[in-house]
């Protein structure tokens, strides 16, 4: 049977094809008025060093364990420390306007009159722009800054004075980088790389260009491409943005046309990743369900010295430098409190967010219906 999106798609290279997108082939009907509707399964990512428990107190635990969770990424070094690195540089970008005898003073002045985080796009742009939640920030690693910056011979200043290096063969700029692993103990080491994307003419796919640093612009060219790191990211914006209450935040809204812009492409691929970005929406959506009921249920639990003993406590707090410096100051006692509250916050938000989600990913699933009534088709995620 043929399909107007491509039952193969791309999860972590071009090309991989390890993304199936199918029906379920016993629910396609086609109705009285010749239109066929396709019922498609909830979906989460497949993650092979996590397996989801069915009990919800193995869930509880998983998630105060830091596993409940991990997100698609495309790197090995986490957010927080490739943030800081960009961070580095638009602080330099933002001395030299202030600097009126440096050669890049004007330069420096003219590329910040957006605002200085219209510098960066990508990830860090999202981490940065706090687009998403304090878990995805936490969690997600990458290997590179994707800069915007006009005037280049300024940013390759900026980079250079703060020990990034030019790769004479890639024509990247490197710079090593180190950082304490908690969960493993160890010190780590991993270059990281710099582009700036208006130097760079690259086509992600399906003909079409970056176009700005926006957050419309990166959730397009997210969805064109579509692996799984892209759709993760677009899901984590998804539930921090897409309130449930109602309203939302300007650039959200501005936002919405890369979803109209990217389904009105009638790319096969496009198209693809719609449909597997709603069924990510529906059954992530159900999951982070599952994971709050469990975390409201059972927080008094981190109180239980036979279940959580001091030396779990410990363990425990290797998932933030935080907790581990408070551990040291108050002891264990005050650190089951502190985690306590923390357990309880989280319940809510996850149960929040699960509500965000599913209002995303329905909304979408509308618009794709709206979209697809011309070829006499629509589409509906499995109850």
């Amino acid at each position: 049977m043929g399909y107007c999106w491509d039952i193969k798609a791309d999860i972590v290279k071009k090309k991989d094809n390890l993304r199936e997108i199918l029906p379920i082939g016993n629910k396609t009907k086609i109705d009285n008025f010749g239109f066929t509707n396709y019922v498609f399964s909830k979906q989460m990512f497949n993650n092979p060093h996590y397996v989801k428990p069915t009990d919800e107190f193995e869930l509880f635990r998983k998630f105060i364990s830091g596993g409940s969770r991990s997100y698609p990424s495309d790197g090995g070094v986490p957010n927080d420390l490739v943030s800081r690195e960009a961070r580095i540089i638009l602080k330099e970008i933002r001395r030299i306007s202030k600097t009126p005898e440096s050669i890049y003073h004007e330069d420096a002045i003219d590329v910040l009159k957006n605002g200085i985080f219209s510098l960066v796009r990508g990830t860090i742009k999202l981490y940065l722009g706090k687009y998403t939640t304090r878990d995805w920030r936490r969690k997600r690693f990458t290997d590179d800054i994707d800069f915007w910056v006009f005037k280049i011979n300024l940013l390759e200043h900026a980079l250079k004075k703060n020990g990034w290096i030019k790769n004479k063969v890639t024509r990247e700029w490197e710079k090593t980088v180190f950082w304490h692993n908690p969960m493993t103990d160890k010190r780590e080491e991993h270059i990281i790389i710099s582009s700036n994307d208006i130097n760079q003419i690259l086509d992600f796919g399906g003909g079409s260009y970056l176009d700005g640093s926006d957050l419309k612009s990166i959730l397009k060219k997210k969805l064109m491409r579509g692996h799984d790191v892209d759709l993760s990211d677009i899901l984590n914006v998804a539930m921090v943005l897409n309130k449930a209450e109602g309203f939302s935040i300007k650039e959200w809204r501005d936002s919405w046309c890369a979803f109209e812009e990217s389904i009105n492409t009638r790319s096969t691929r496009t198209l693809s990743n719609v449909i597997s970005l709603i069924r990510l929406s529906y059954g992530i959506a159900d999951y982070l369900e599952k994971v709050g009921q469990a975390l409201v249920k059972y927080n008094n639990q981190i109180f239980d010295e036979i279940l959580f003993p001091e030396s779990e406590i410990i363990k425990i707090t290797r998932l933030s430098v935080h907790w581990q410096k408070y551990l040291k100051r108050h002891g264990a006692d005050k650190t089951r409190e502190l985690i306590h509250n923390y357990i309880m916050t989280q319940g809510h938000f996850k149960k929040y967010y699960s509500k965000n989600l599913r209002i995303f990913g329905a909304k979408v699933l509308q618009l794709l219906n709206d979209k697809s009534k011309l070829l006499k088709m629509t589409f509906d995620i499995e109850s």
